[in-house]
Parts: C-alpha cells; structure tokens; sequence
C-alpha cells in the first residue's frame, strides 16, 4: 500500500544517472515531486518524462525540484536523459528499496501474466518533507498537467 499525504516523506539516497548520490532530507527547504516510473525509454515512461521536461519553466515558479526513479541502472538513465533531453535527474532504485518504502512496487498484471513491477505514481513533497499530495489517477500524457493544475489551484 502506497502511503499517503500528510506523511513524512520516507528519506532514502540513490545514485543518479551520473552516479551521484542524492539525498532526499538534503532538499528540504524546496518542494519535490517524486514521481516514480516502470522503465526507462519505454513509450509511457518517455511521454511522461517529455511532459515533465516540457513544463520544467514552470515547475520551476513553484519552487519544484523534479526526481524520476525507476528500477534501471545509471546508465540506462543517462541514456534516457540524453536521447529525451530531460532536464532534471532520475534516480536508480536497481533493488527497488525506495520503490517499496512508498509503496509502488507491487503485483502487476500484464498481457496475462503477473509480475512484481513499479505502479506508476507521484509524491508532492513540501519543503518541510511531508506528503503534501499524491498523484496516482492519470494517464502518462496528462502526468505534467495534472500536477501542474494541482499546483496552481494552491
């Protein structure tokens, strides 16, 4: 079960695509949107990223540092990040530690089979490090605006 708003965020630190650690409790001060997806370079893992990437100017007015994690290794995410042009750091969760603090690594089924997998969803973090919001009803193409609307109604 993934956990909910109003939580302290669960710290953890993970390699980025350069593999350099990231701290989450170090980004206090700053709101977070953690949004954690299956696999990189996939089509809704892509349009999802691309959308992020897209509206990353505006995130920005809101004081938002964006963090993708996915179970890939460093260089499959540096990878996506230079053939997509993303603009802000994904993170590699190879043992899917931090997938399963929040509660995203889960059974999924697919094509009639189950697998144990990442169940796409987002965290809002505020700058105190608590859940401020999750995002987890969206399809990957509307992900960007979703969170964006959410932001702007604040």
């Amino acid at each position: 079960m993934a956990i909910e708003a109003g939580q302290t965020a669960p710290d953890f630190t993970l390699i980025d695509q350069d593999n350099n650690p990231v701290t989450l409790s170090e980004l206090q001060g700053k709101k977070v949107l953690l949004y954690f997806y299956p696999r990189a370079s996939t089509p809704g893992c892509t349009v999802q990223a691309q959308g992020l990437r897209d509206t990353k100017a505006e995130l920005d007015t809101h004081n938002v540092v964006v963090l993708g994690i996915s179970p890939d290794a460093p260089k499959k995410l540096t990878n996506f990040i230079n053939k997509q042009e993303l603009n802000f750091t994904l993170l590699a969760d190879e043992e899917h530690e931090v997938c399963e603090k929040y509660g995203v690594w889960q059974l999924k089924k697919f094509m009639g089979r189950e697998n144990m997998g990442v169940v796409r969803t987002s965290f809002l973090i505020d700058e105190s490090g608590k859940l401020e919001h999750v995002f987890n009803k969206f399809k990957t193409k509307d992900h960007h605006e979703v969170v964006l609307d959410y932001l702007n109604s604040k």
